[in-house]
């Protein structure tokens, strides 16, 4: 049975540093979860505390509603896929799955019909008795897979387990990881570094920086209200502008750039040190007699290739830069020549400022 998850102002230091830092977040029975973010940001301390492999300084981890203080990792209703997978190499594909199973005191019949359904639910039916050692990557992770969830957990933690595999496999696990997730209904929590698996698996993702939660949401609000410029830059959302003036009307921005105007889509209040994002889907060159309200003139900089498509920068008067992506069929313009871009609905979203430094363009 799925479980719901509460994290209620949870912290977890070393010493001065603080790897989760005051974290609260509900986290719904049979929902797929991610927590998304660069190395050292706090997600895979998050995932351990859940699943009682470390205990938190502060705070309090609660499944339906209850304390899981003082309730050790082979207590909880909670299996893990970690990144290196764990398997035991003097035992064959059967024996891997079941062990946890025959620590339970499963034998026989039982026990080899349970390991049986596991495999075929994870598409390895007639590999019970294969070298865990002679298979390929995928089928190895499917091992850890049904390993985990021949356990029937309310809970399954995935650990960065597709870090390791070429792209191939990596579809391949993603796709898997969805089609179970269906399947059981369990409860799936899901560490990434990698926005596209995030973005194709979630039911919601929270983005994590420094300890801390930047914004949770579902995939497409990240694009379409990124809480901060951390945000938008980790989704892909380069482009981060800094604005002359702001002229806010309810869910719009009236903003100068270099003395041209473009129209911000606001979400919730304006704030007040406020960067405008523009999102890369949005934007196309236009030729330069199309003049019209919605169009701003740019100056290119350079075009670089990058096989199916082109990037060409562009810059305003105050060198502020811009990047459209054409098709690879067309020829790019040249550098020096004055283009006009176009910016469809919600293309420029006016966010907050934090998360990067002072000088837009840098990482903090």
């Amino acid at each position: 049975m799925a479980i719901a998850i509460g994290l209620d102002h949870i912290v977890r230091s070393y010493g001065t540093t603080r790897a989760v830092d005051d974290v609260t977040l509900d986290i719904r029975a049979g929902e797929f979860f991610t927590l998304l973010g660069s190395s050292g940001c706090g997600k895979s301390s998050l995932l351990k505390l859940v699943g009682g492999f470390d205990k938190p300084t502060g705070g309090r981890v609660l499944f339906d509603g209850r304390d899981m203080a003082g309730v050790p990792a082979n207590r909880r209703p909670v299996n893990t896929v970690f990144q290196s997978l764990g398997l035991f190499p003097h035992m064959n594909v059967a024996e891997n799955v079941g062990y946890g199973l025959k620590l339970r005191g499963l034998s026989g019949v039982t026990l080899r019909a349970k390991v049986e359904g596991a495999l075929e639910l994870v598409e390895l039916a007639g590999f019970a008795d294969r070298d865990v050692n002679l298979l390929s990557g995928g089928q190895r992770q499917r091992v850890a897979l049904a390993r985990a969830l021949v356990m029937e957990p309310g809970i399954l933690l995935l650990d960065e387990p597709l870090t390791g595999l070429d792209e191939r496999l990596r579809q391949q696990m993603r796709d898997e990881f969805g089609r179970l997730h269906k399947r059981t209904g369990a409860t799936f929590i899901l560490v990434t570094h990698n926005q596209d698996e995030a973005l194709s698996l979630s039911d919601r993702m929270a983005v994590m920086h420094r300890g801390r939660i930047e914004q949770t949401d579902v995939p497409q609000r990240f694009f379409e209200a990124p809480a901060n410029a951390f945000v938008a830059r980790f989704v892909g959302i380069d482009t981060l502008l800094k604005p002359e003036k702001i002229t806010v009307s309810g869910d719009r921005a009236t903003v100068a750039i270099a003395g041209q105007q473009l129209v911000a889509t606001v979400s919730g209040a304006a704030p007040a040190d406020a960067l405008v994002a523009i999102r890369p889907d949005r934007i196309e060159l236009v030729p330069s007699v199309e003049a019209a309200a919605d169009t701003i003139e740019l100056k290119v900089v350079e075009s670089t290739y990058r096989g199916l498509s082109h990037d060409v920068t562009l810059t305003f008067a105050d060198n502020q830069r811009l990047v459209v992506t054409t098709g690879a069929d067309a020829a790019p313009p040249s550098p020096g020549e004055s283009v006009r871009v176009r910016l469809k609905p919600g293309a420029a979203l006016l966010i907050e400022r934090s998360g990067i430094p002072t000088a837009v363009g840098g990482d903090e």
